[in-house]
């Protein structure tokens, strides 16, 4: 894909209206090149060598159901060295330094044996995007992994010709869906929930959004103690806060998205 070509791509990656939206034309692109599996993870609430609730964050992938148990559910990337770089560095590179890391015996024995099993399923080549953390609590990163028959070298020749096309499209990927909604059934609102949210942040009393929303007072703490609920928290103010920082109030909600939850 020429620069030129690639720029309608990125166009449609940044007028997504939903994270999956934003995903699938990313991924898309990465497929074309010999990716077709794809790793994505972000969230707000990294806390030292924690990504805080996993409820929280934000983990998107394109791999197989018995692959994402292991890898996600079972904190599998955090043994792996392609995730400790990423916690400690900002840019793109390719795996081959893992390689040549493995076979100096600089790795870590809970890393080398990630490696060995990652090797054992076929995943031995590939590239990593780290993104700069912005926020001080905030860490995103990518990963892409080769498919099957693509070797470490060809992976560097792919990274030598495509460098720039891909990190743009990575970086492009990451910017959108940072700012969309981050929906999920861990931590869904309904629109009345988001609504008696959106008027407290203003500042409103419970009897102002009671008059507001056309509702009771003790309607509106409702929808709010259900709020606090669903983004797990005790206070109001601190749902007020969780819910601004998941771009879950003050957003346009997709009718599609809504309608799923």
């Amino acid at each position: 894909m020429s620069q030129m070509s690639i720029l309608p791509l990125l166009n449609r990656i940044a007028a997504s209206q939903r994270i999956d939206d934003a995903w699938d034309r990313a991924t898309g692109y990465f497929a074309a090149l010999g990716f077709g599996r794809v790793n994505y993870g972000f969230t707000r609430f990294k806390h030292l060598k924690t990504i805080g609730d996993p409820d929280d964050a934000l983990f998107l992938t394109t791999c197989d159901a018995d692959y994402v148990k292991r890898y996600f559910q079972g904190s599998f990337y955090a043994k792996t060295p392609v995730f400790r770089w990423a916690e400690h560095n900002s840019g793109i590179c390719t795996w081959s330094w893992v390689r040549r890391a493995l076979e100096a015996g600089k790795l870590s024995a809970e890393e080398a044996e990630a490696v060995r099993q990652n090797a054992a399923m076929g995943i031995v080549a590939g590239i990593s995007v780290s993104y700069p953390e912005v926020l001080s609590r905030s860490k995103g990163a990518l990963g892409l992994i080769a498919d099957q028959g693509i070797s470490t070298e060809d992976v560097e020749n792919i990274f030598a010709e495509k460098q720039e096309e891909i990190l743009a499209v990575a970086n492009m990927m990451h910017l959108t869906i940072v700012h969309l909604p981050q929906l999920s059934r861990h931590r869904a609102l309904s629109p009345r929930q988001r609504e008696a949210l959106e008027w407290v942040a203003d500042g409103k009393t419970t009897q102002d959004v009671a008059l507001l929303m056309g509702v009771s007072p003790a309607m509106v703490e409702k929808h709010l103690r259900l709020a606090r609920e669903a983004l797990a928290v005790e206070t109001t103010a601190q749902a007020v806060a969780k819910g601004a920082l998941l771009n879950m109030i003050f957003q346009r909600i997709p009718e599609v998205a809504q309608a799923a939850r």
